[in-house]
């Protein structure tokens, strides 16, 4: 039998491992980056982007959202799940409504214990909780005592807060849903007290990384899109939670379809769900194998209707399981079934946040890593070659050095033709890289946002307000293919002068990477069904158009900004990287014929100059495999930090170097 301690150490055991993977990685792009520093192989920008990543490594956060309606006892099961080494509840969860505002629990070393609480009167604010977290001014903090529990537990008791206010005051803070939903005579609403609450709470498993998000029921996340269309798609798994006993209600596959999916639209294997209570079907006077029949057939309904696979549903009972931790009940715990469900979670999550790091590393250094790879090899190439052109000359006649520098000089000056032609070529090229980024400039896309606010704000319909949002996403749409059947435009032309100077000079074979708008397309399609959602919500129906438009652009808009941007500085930088290699392999191949001729130069007149370069040579070889073998060993590193997303052009050929 199990542990009770080991579900907890599942997880510490999980972010560990994520730790370790996550700093060696981290270490890896830093000594490349100081690498390439100390020999000036990155421009400034190609810097920044390699420091950032290296940064977002070791501030990373691994995120899991508890998502569910009213009182499926989503508190109990954190509680159950990540704190029961406190020996009590330590987020408060009774009968009920409980969790009133969504609650963030995570651990911040430069702030004390506390809890921050954003009150709900900034609804009427045009500034998202994102924005609002970053200013202190707007926000309630309170202190967490730790050396008490009783005084900790009623201070987070906050999360609980509600308030009546009339009709015109929730009216005025968009909350038309929960003024809907009044018994008939009723006038006054019942709303949370806070928007929104942080608890910072030194716990080990928050200190290493890991953030839980606990949120309300379906009115309230409907009252709150930033909720749903940006926090949960943030996630790095979602833990839908049901009732064991009534299984897929109306109202949770209302949850599950509006907000769960969308938010999942690119992973679907991050959904998980946890039939909850499921101590409630435990009847004495009915046979074990009858009692476990039933929950089979409660676990094979759920995975049907919400069409994930049956492994990915779990029975539990996060009361029993958080008793039996606290007492030390290793019977009740195993028969409370949240190992299987913690297991399966800290895997997801951190195998999620995993990949999504590994793309990042792939899709912006691979090209810098290659293209660092190739000009070595082709400096050492070139190198090796002159060397072996300055050893052939030793006792030559002045005669004979005279023939090659002539024929040479031919070679120089139809070179330094071609490159002019290619420097026409390269005018050519950037015009069409300035034509294909200005598809994505930020002015351009603000100037869209602008013209929908106004379509939007002017059209007094529903469906006119609908047709602004379809607006909106299809501009977004048309230019990002615009943008990839550019930029493959780009490429050919590309691989084109590369297999020319190949052909003709020897220079080396690179195979231009392609640029995708794919995943970006994806991010918008999901942002679109997002959208899509939130149109034909029960909140969009019942809402003032005003609120609609204001919210619309709070959250979505300003979310596909910042896909915008981040697909603005895509393209850049796959142009430069696109370009950059045979810029630098052109100089290479015409300062290797100076060298030449300066070598047949010095040579008529004084051996002992090439002597002295010959020297010159082999110390920079030695120091040029050096530089190969660091670069290798880096490689190693990051391949078998980030395989199978992490590829470079020639492993193979950089280890040939090293031998």
């Amino acid at each position: 039998m199990q542990d009770t301690a080991s579900t907890v150490d599942g997880f510490d055991r999980q972010l560990t491992d994520y730790g370790v993977w996550s700093t060696t990685l981290a270490r890896a792009l830093e000594s490349y980056r100081e690498w390439c520093g100390s020999y000036r192989r990155l421009d400034s920008e190609q810097e920044l982007n390699l420091l950032e990543l290296v940064e977002e490594l070791r501030g990373d956060a691994v995120t899991i959202a508890l998502v569910g309606e009213f009182s499926r006892g989503k508190t109990e099961l954190i509680n159950a799940i990540f704190f029961s080494d406190y020996d009590r509840r330590l987020l408060p969860s009774t009968p009920g409504r409980t969790t009133m505002c969504p609650t963030e629990i995570r651990y911040d070393v430069k702030m004390p214990p506390c809890i921050r609480l954003l009150p709900i009167e900034t609804r009427k604010s045009a500034m998202s909780i994102s924005e609002l977290k970053h200013k202190a001014v707007n926000w309630t903090t309170l202190p967490l005592e730790l050396d008490s529990p009783e005084a900790m537990a009623k201070t987070l008791k906050q999360i609980l807060r509600s308030k009546k206010i009339d009709k015109r005051q929730a009216h005025e803070l968009g909350l038309d849903g929960m003024i809907s939903e009044l018994p008939s005579g009723e006038v006054h609403v019942e709303v949370p007290v806070w928007r929104h609450a942080i608890v910072n709470y030194p716990h080990r498993l928050l200190e290493q990384g890991l953030v839980v998000l606990d949120t309300p029921g379906l009115n309230a996340l409907g009252a709150e899109p930033e909720l749903t269309l940006g926090m949960l798609p943030n996630a790095h798994a979602i833990l839908f939670v049901l009732a064991a006993d009534t299984g897929v209600t109306r109202t949770d596959m209302e949850i599950w379809k509006k907000h769960v999916c969308p938010a999942t639209g690119r992973n679907p294997e991050n959904r998980l769900a946890a039939l909850n209570k499921v101590d409630t079907l435990w009847d004495e006077l009915e046979s074990p194998d009858r009692t476990q029949g039933f929950i089979d057939r409660q676990v094979e309904r759920t995975h049907k209707m919400l069409q994930i696979s049956r492994d990915k549903v779990f029975p539990v009972s996060a009361r029993k399981g958080l008793i039996g931790k606290i007492r030390k009940g290793d019977e009740l715990v195993a028969r409370s079934g949240l190992h299987a469900l913690e297991r399966t979670l800290s895997t997801i999550a951190v195998k999620n946040r995993q990949k999504m790091i590994c793309e990042k590393v792939a899709s912006e250094i691979g090209l810098v890593v290659q293209e660092s790879e190739e000009l070595i090899r082709y400096q050492i190439e070139n190198l090796e070659t002159e060397l072996e052109e300055l050893r052939q000359l030793d006792n030559k006649s002045v005669d004979l050095i005279d023939e090659m520098s002539t024929k040479l000089k031919k070679q120089k000056n139809t070179y330094d033709a071609e490159v002019q032609s290619f420097d026409i070529t390269r005018r050519l090229l950037s015009e069409q890289v300035r034509k294909m980024t200005s598809l994505l400039s930020m002015t351009r896309f603000d100037q869209l946002i602008a013209r929908t606010r106004y379509a939007m704000n002017n059209s007094w319909t529903t469906p006119g307000v609908r047709q602004g949002m379809e607006t909106f996403f299809g501009g977004t749409f048309a230019d990002l293919k615009r943008v990839e059947a550019r930029s493959e435009k780009i490429r050919r032309l590309v691989e084109q002068i590369y297999n020319r100077f190949h052909g003709e000079y020897g220079l080396p074979i690179h195979k231009p990477v392609r640029f995708s708008t794919k995943d970006f397309m994806r991010q918008y399609e999901s942002l679109h069904e997002e959208a899509e959602a939130f149109r034909t919500s029960k909140a969009m129906m019942m809402t003032e158009q005003y609120f609609v438009v204001k919210k619309f652009f709070i959250v979505l808009v300003s979310r596909a900004r910042v896909i915008f941007e981040d697909c603005n500085g895509a393209t850049r930088y796959w142009a430069k990287a696109v370009l950059m290699p045979i810029y630098k392999c052109i100089r290479e191949h015409k300062d290797l014929i100076d060298r030449r001729l300066e070598n047949l130069d010095k040579l008529r007149n004084n051996h002992a100059a090439l002597r002295q370069r010959e020297q010159e040579i082999v110390k920079d070889l030695k120091n040029l495999h050096k530089q190969a073998k660091f670069i290798d060993s880096i490689l190693a590193s990051i391949q078998q930090s980030a395989n199978p997303h992490f590829s470079t052009g020639s492993r193979a050929m950089a280890q040939d170097r090293c031998r």
